[in-house]
Protein backbone atom coordinates (compact mmCIF):
# COMPACT_ATOMS: atom_id res chain seq x y z
CA UNK A 1 0.00 0.00 0.00
CA UNK A 2 1.45 3.34 -1.00
CA UNK A 3 2.08 5.85 1.92
CA UNK A 4 -0.07 8.84 1.80
CA UNK A 5 2.62 11.46 1.06
CA UNK A 6 3.36 9.16 -2.55
CA UNK A 7 1.28 9.98 -5.23
CA UNK A 8 0.10 8.47 -8.14
CA UNK A 9 0.42 8.46 -11.74
CA UNK A 10 -1.98 7.86 -14.34
CA UNK A 11 -0.97 7.85 -18.14
CA UNK A 12 -3.93 9.45 -19.69
CA UNK A 13 -2.69 8.14 -23.37
CA UNK A 14 -6.30 6.59 -25.24
CA UNK A 15 -8.28 6.82 -21.54
CA UNK A 16 -11.83 8.33 -22.24
CA UNK A 17 -12.25 11.55 -20.84
CA UNK A 18 -15.91 10.86 -18.88
CA UNK A 19 -14.93 6.96 -17.19
CA UNK A 20 -11.22 7.87 -16.21
CA UNK A 21 -12.83 11.36 -14.17
CA UNK A 22 -15.35 9.26 -12.37
CA UNK A 23 -12.55 6.73 -11.49
CA UNK A 24 -10.24 9.35 -10.30
CA UNK A 25 -12.91 11.26 -8.10
CA UNK A 26 -14.14 7.95 -6.27
CA UNK A 27 -10.24 7.60 -5.64
CA UNK A 28 -9.27 11.24 -4.72
CA UNK A 29 -12.54 11.30 -2.29
CA UNK A 30 -10.90 8.15 -1.32
CA UNK A 31 -7.82 9.83 0.22
CA UNK A 32 -5.57 9.09 -3.08
CA UNK A 33 -3.40 12.18 -4.58
CA UNK A 34 -3.42 11.17 -7.87
CA UNK A 35 -1.07 12.87 -11.22
CA UNK A 36 -2.16 12.58 -14.50
CA UNK A 37 -0.11 12.81 -17.42
CA UNK A 38 -0.36 13.00 -20.92
CA UNK A 39 -3.98 14.94 -20.89
CA UNK A 40 -4.00 16.21 -24.72
CA UNK A 41 -4.08 12.28 -25.61
CA UNK A 42 -6.93 11.76 -23.20
CA UNK A 43 -10.34 10.83 -25.78
CA UNK A 44 -13.63 11.64 -25.94
CA UNK A 45 -16.40 9.57 -27.56
CA UNK A 46 -18.41 10.66 -30.87
CA UNK A 47 -17.70 12.17 -34.05
CA UNK A 48 -15.04 14.50 -34.26
CA UNK A 49 -17.72 17.42 -36.14
CA UNK A 50 -19.63 16.82 -33.39
CA UNK A 51 -17.74 16.80 -30.39
CA UNK A 52 -16.02 20.21 -31.40
CA UNK A 53 -19.13 21.84 -32.84
CA UNK A 54 -20.49 21.48 -29.26
CA UNK A 55 -17.67 22.59 -27.38
CA UNK A 56 -17.38 25.89 -29.80
CA UNK A 57 -21.26 26.32 -28.71
CA UNK A 58 -20.57 26.04 -25.14
CA UNK A 59 -17.62 29.17 -25.51
CA UNK A 60 -20.98 30.90 -26.59
CA UNK A 61 -22.83 30.33 -23.35
CA UNK A 62 -22.05 33.47 -20.69
CA UNK A 63 -20.22 36.57 -21.10
CA UNK A 64 -16.82 38.01 -20.24
CA UNK A 65 -16.78 38.25 -16.08
CA UNK A 66 -20.30 36.00 -15.66
CA UNK A 67 -18.74 32.99 -16.42
CA UNK A 68 -18.87 30.23 -17.03
CA UNK A 69 -14.91 30.31 -16.99
CA UNK A 70 -13.75 28.29 -20.44
CA UNK A 71 -10.70 26.62 -20.55
CA UNK A 72 -8.77 26.25 -23.50
CA UNK A 73 -5.97 24.23 -22.38
CA UNK A 74 -6.45 20.17 -22.37
CA UNK A 75 -4.94 20.18 -19.07
CA UNK A 76 -7.45 22.52 -16.69
CA UNK A 77 -10.36 20.46 -19.84
CA UNK A 78 -9.71 17.21 -17.80
CA UNK A 79 -9.00 18.78 -14.45
CA UNK A 80 -12.48 20.32 -14.92
CA UNK A 81 -14.33 17.74 -15.75
CA UNK A 82 -12.91 16.11 -12.98
CA UNK A 83 -13.82 18.84 -10.48
CA UNK A 84 -17.70 18.50 -12.33
CA UNK A 85 -17.32 14.98 -10.31
CA UNK A 86 -16.61 16.21 -7.01
CA UNK A 87 -18.71 17.80 -4.60
CA UNK A 88 -16.19 20.45 -5.24
CA UNK A 89 -18.36 22.90 -3.31
CA UNK A 90 -17.55 20.67 0.14
CA UNK A 91 -14.88 20.73 2.76
CA UNK A 92 -13.97 16.98 1.78
CA UNK A 93 -14.64 17.78 -2.15
CA UNK A 94 -12.53 20.54 -1.62
CA UNK A 95 -9.57 18.65 -0.56
CA UNK A 96 -10.05 15.80 -2.56
CA UNK A 97 -9.83 18.19 -5.80
CA UNK A 98 -6.27 19.85 -4.11
CA UNK A 99 -4.70 16.33 -4.14
CA UNK A 100 -5.41 16.30 -8.18
CA UNK A 101 -3.07 17.09 -10.79
CA UNK A 102 -3.08 17.28 -14.54
CA UNK A 103 -0.21 18.04 -16.83
CA UNK A 104 0.27 18.32 -20.83
CA UNK A 105 3.09 15.47 -21.55
CA UNK A 106 5.44 14.03 -19.28
CA UNK A 107 7.07 16.65 -16.96
CA UNK A 108 11.25 15.75 -16.03
CA UNK A 109 9.91 15.12 -12.25
CA UNK A 110 7.76 12.49 -13.32
CA UNK A 111 9.73 10.76 -16.14
CA UNK A 112 10.89 8.06 -13.93
CA UNK A 113 7.53 7.46 -11.50
CA UNK A 114 5.92 4.02 -12.63
CA UNK A 115 2.75 5.12 -14.71
CA UNK A 116 -0.37 3.35 -13.87
CA UNK A 117 -2.70 2.47 -16.86
CA UNK A 118 -6.31 1.43 -16.47
CA UNK A 119 -7.00 -0.90 -19.20
CA UNK A 120 -11.22 -0.99 -19.08
CA UNK A 121 -11.30 2.71 -19.66
CA UNK A 122 -8.97 2.20 -22.64
CA UNK A 123 -10.61 3.66 -25.92
CA UNK A 124 -9.41 0.33 -27.82
CA UNK A 125 -12.62 -0.82 -26.17
CA UNK A 126 -14.99 1.67 -27.63
CA UNK A 127 -16.08 0.37 -30.62
CA UNK A 128 -16.95 3.83 -32.17
CA UNK A 129 -14.77 7.18 -33.29
CA UNK A 130 -13.07 9.35 -30.57
CA UNK A 131 -11.60 12.64 -30.78
CA UNK A 132 -8.44 13.67 -28.29
CA UNK A 133 -8.96 16.29 -25.88
CA UNK A 134 -5.43 18.22 -27.81
CA UNK A 135 -7.24 18.34 -30.96
CA UNK A 136 -10.40 19.75 -29.37
CA UNK A 137 -8.39 21.88 -27.66
CA UNK A 138 -6.34 23.07 -30.37
CA UNK A 139 -10.05 23.71 -32.42
CA UNK A 140 -11.08 26.29 -29.86
CA UNK A 141 -8.51 28.00 -29.71
CA UNK A 142 -5.38 26.30 -27.53
CA UNK A 143 -1.92 27.62 -28.77
CA UNK A 144 1.12 24.62 -28.24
Amino acid sequence: MKKMSERTVIDGDGLILGRLASTVAKRLLAGEAIDIVNAERIVVSGKRKMVIEREKEFLEVGGFGKGPIHHRQPHRMVRRTIRGMLPHRKSHGRDAFRRLRVHIGVPRKLEAAEKESIPEIHSSNLGRRFVSVGEIAESIGWKK
